[in-house]
């Protein structure tokens, strides 16, 4: 397996693009593994977790199950501030490994976990300890794999190398929630259930050959080189960059709470509240996963053309323009009209999904990148998306319709569109500016980087 190139290598043009899209190809699929896990847990706590592994009323096993999701969210900045540490530290490569592992193995373990009826309460105990595990793969996943991919780009193409990854969402989302379909039937809750997380396992060592082919960005080799390590990302982060942190936490609450309600919540709101089929309500967002993989790069692109806060802040609007529309196509209970409404909600969501990856990442220097662009993004969970679905479940378990779940949709856009006006370009680095310019500094995997605003940036 490759892991370094050569400076004959990056010269060449042809061997220079072939690298390239190794690198994109090994972030997008990783991302698409984790996603798939990820989102396989969102689907199953909405469906079956309840029942199986809480001893509860029917309402209260949905709002329990949606808890131990929610511990997932907030483990993730945890996983954030470690894997950005040693990712700032060591390289993107090493830390992406570990990840997949982790989440990986984690999802597995769910597959095989007994439930409530043969070891009772340590059965909910032990689903929220793999949940954690779960969220920390996944919180030092997105800096890491995003970064693999952008770095790899010019800063005119950052948005578009950015997204590639970003598009993993939608794909382990299809993915994920077509394995459950596939499974669904009368004997889902007897056993159906844990075929999806098992078939994990494969997934994991596709994801592994491919990661461990992928070789560092040259601007993380050429600081490196020049001896421009931070020492500790993570203080630095906190002590020059905070204000960049909250930024990138807020401006991702648009995106992150009406998703999670988009995604996961639905299931419960259409079957519970509309007496919908389950299995057509999996199949619709199917499809109005599978746009996203169109959607996202494509938003990322042309946030490279239009600007990242122009795109960005035009799906934060939507977003919230959309919140009662998005309810009232759903209680049509038509098909048709809810399909529709289920495709506009993440078509809008992926207009803050796509720029989104750059947006952030570049408010951080290279040598914090992972551990601050991590971190906002990650922080973002524990506000946004982790508690999104138990408000939702709660709000309808106690007023029996929709219209605070969408004033809550609402309260988050305008959150986003604050933060997002506070935002500004950070100066481009002097070793990232023109990426694919260092072609005469030999990449190895595990080439580390600089630091982010301060003292020592200069340096």
């Amino acid at each position: 397996m490759a892991t370094s190139a050569s400076a004959s290598q990056l010269s060449d043009p042809a061997a220079r693009r072939r690298i390239k899209r190794r690198a994109v190809v090994a972030s997008t699929v990783g991302t698409t593994i984790e996603w798939y896990d990820f989102f396989l847990y969102n689907t199953a706590a909405a469906l079956v977790f309840g029942p199986l592994f809480f001893n509860n009323s029917a309402s209260g096993g949905v709002l329990l199950a949606f808890s131990t999701q929610f511990v997932g969210f907030a483990a993730r900045p945890i996983g954030a501030a470690i894997f950005g540490h040693y990712g700032d530290r060591i390289g993107r490569k090493y830390s992406l490994i570990v990840t997949l592992l982790l989440m990986g193995g984690a999802t597995v373990l769910i597959g095989v976990l007994p439930t409530y009826a043969a070891i009772g309460v340590w059965a909910p105990i032990l689903l929220t300890l793999l949940r954690v595990l779960q969220g920390i793969g996944v919180g030092g996943e997105w800096g890491g794999s995003v970064l693999m991919s952008m770095e790899w780009g010019t800063r005119r193409q950052r948005g578009l190398m950015a997204a590639w990854p970003q598009a993993g969402v939608p794909i382990g989302l299809a993915l994920g929630t077509a394995v459950v379909y596939f499974f669904s039937g009368p004997g889902f809750l007897d056993g159906g259930w844990r075929w999806p997380f098992i078939a994990s396992i494969v997934l994991i060592g596709i994801g592994l050959f491919v990661r461990l082919t992928v070789l560092e960005s040259p601007a993380f080799a050429a600081l490196r080189t020049r001896g421009a390590v931070v020492k500790m990302p993570l203080i630095d982060t906190f002590r020059y960059q905070w204000r960049d942190v909250l930024k990138a936490m807020f401006v991702r609450t648009a995106e992150q709470a009406p998703f999670y309600l988009f995604t996961s919540f639905v299931l419960v709101y259409g079957t519970k509240q509309l007496k919908l089929a389950q299995t057509d309500l999996l199949l619709y967002l199917i499809v109005a996963a599978l746009i996203g993989i169109v959607s996202v790069p494509f938003f990322g692109w042309l946030s490279d053309r239009v600007g990242r806060r122009v795109v960005y802040g035009a799906g934060v609007v939507l977003t919230g323009l959309y919140a009662f529309p998005y309810f009232w196509l759903l209680d049509t209970r038509v098909g048709g009209l809810v399909i529709l409404g289920m495709i506009l909600g993440l078509v809008f969501h992926d207009m803050m999904y796509g720029p989104q990856a750059a947006l952030i990442s570049e408010s951080f220097g290279t040598g914090v990148r992972y551990t601050g662009a991590g971190l906002g993004y990650q922080l973002a969970s524990v506000i946004a998306g982790g508690p999104a679905p138990l408000i939702a479940a709660a709000i309808l378990a106690a007023t029996g319709n929709f219209f605070w779940i969408a004033i809550y949709i609402i309260a988050c856009a305008v959150v986003s569109l604050i933060a997002l006006l506070l935002m500004h370009p950070r100066p481009p680095d002097s070793d990232d500016e023109h990426s694919e310019e260092h072609a005469s500094v030999p990449v190895v995997a595990g080439e580390s980087a600089r630091v982010g605003d301060g003292p020592v940036a200069q340096a």
